[in-house]
């Protein structure tokens, strides 16, 4: 049965339109997958006396975005053999698997993702799946194929770049059919040290090189990294947004709000071990270690709220324990208990996300394309309904 092009949605809680919430009730009247008008007040009788169908809940939202996710990896399996193997399978079930990540995000409410990077450049792919009708999964920005050192980390995320010509190519060719270019910066966390002991995999001129040439592409970067000495290189070589950044300080977050550098905090990998050590076999020394850096984490994307530095929201979904589509509600939830008010989580999922990617405007407003969810409670009145979209339109 084919769903109706001419339809009215009420919200009977109220609505976040995509950057402010709005009390209840209110009416939005949909055709041809557009807004055609926002009303406050319960008018679905109305519609339903012209012969238009009404959908009916309590609270409708843009759909949301996921600013950080490697589709190719389940977030579900946390025994380390288990995701090693995962890793090493043949190109093909990785795709399979990447679709399937791709379905339950959506089926969470995540209409898009950025895809941080593979080797494979399955992002690309499935990107170009979505584009192209198959049905049922979120839509995809994908930032291809990351660039990284030899024997450095990130070898699910990219392939290696040696020396000036190889990132060029990289960029230029390899990557051409990406939406962006990642740069893999640092390596991980040492949790047992509870710091960043790696020292950042290209050198200031490097990254510049890295972010100059994808310019030129009309591409934006987004930059793996955390611990100073990495945040440094990314500030100077001004790459669009830094993803992780743990080990922040505010003189790092002044220079990223004055160079437009946005950032993506991913809080959910690193809670995710502090919530179960015993996954990776932690000791007591070690879950303080991973409290610590969680707590001044918080802090800092407390401060980068209060000073200006754009947020992006994203989860790393497909790390241990980070499930996809379903960490988003949960990483919305780190936002808020680091003190941000709830529209600032939601418009960093929402707004903030799209306009970063250059993505169509989803804001709850005459005249534009309606990809939204709604609920059957409001998250303003209780978070958890973030995990229970009712109704998805993605468009």
């Amino acid at each position: 049965m084919t769903a109706p092009t001419e339809f009215a949605v009420v919200a009977t809680e109220g609505s976040f339109d995509g950057e402010r919430y709005c009390a209840g009730p209110l009416t939005l009247h949909v055709d041809g997958g557009r807004i055609r008008e926002v009303s406050t007040g319960d008018y679905g009788g109305a519609f339903e006396g012209r012969g238009v169908s009404v959908v009916r809940g309590a609270f409708v939202m843009p759909g949301l975005v996921d600013a950080h996710v490697h589709l190719l990896l389940h977030g579900v399996p946390i025994e380390g053999p288990s995701r090693a193997a995962h890793a090493k399978q043949p190109v093909a079930a990785l795709l399979e698997a990447a679709r399937e990540s791709a379905r339950q995000s959506l089926r969470y409410g995540v209409c898009h993702v950025r895809d941080a990077g593979d080797r494979y450049a399955i992002n690309d792919m499935i990107r170009d799946e979505v584009a192209g009708g198959a049905m049922g999964m979120t839509k995809v920005y994908s930032a291809g194929i990351g660039l990284k050192r030899p024997k450095q980390y990130g070898a699910f995320i990219g392939l290696d770049v040696t020396d000036h010509a190889s990132i060029i190519a990289a960029v230029t060719e390899r990557n051409v059919r990406a939406d962006a270019i990642k740069i893999v910066l640092t390596g991980l966390i040492d949790f047992e040290r509870g710091a960043v002991t790696d020292v950042p995999q290209f050198a200031i001129e490097e990254a510049a090189l890295i972010v100059n040439a994808a310019r030129r592409c009309g591409k934006r970067t987004l930059a793996h990294c955390s611990g100073l000495k990495g945040l440094q290189v990314a500030t100077e070589a001004r790459v669009d947004s830094i993803e992780h950044g743990f080990f922040m300080n505010r003189e790092m977050l002044a220079l990223m709000r004055d160079r437009r550098i946005a950032w993506t905090p991913t809080f959910c990998p690193v809670h995710f071990q502090w919530t179960f050590p015993q996954a990776s076999g932690w000791s007591q020394a070690v879950v303080g270690n991973l409290r610590r850096i969680l707590d001044a984490h918080r802090e800092h994307l407390r401060l980068a709220h209060e000073m200006g530095v754009e947020l992006l929201l994203g989860t790393d979904a497909g790390s241990m324990g980070v499930e996809h589509g379903k960490a988003v509600a949960q990483e919305i939830r780190r936002y808020v208990e680091a003190g941000l008010p709830l529209e600032a989580a939601l418009k960093a999922a929402t707004t903030s996300n799209r306009r970063h990617m250059g993505l169509p405007d989803t804001l709850i407003a005459p005249g534009n394309r309606f990809e939204a969810l709604l609920f059957e409670e409001s998250p303003f009145a209780e978070l958890t309904a973030l995990e229970r979209p009712w109704r998805i339109w993605s468009g």
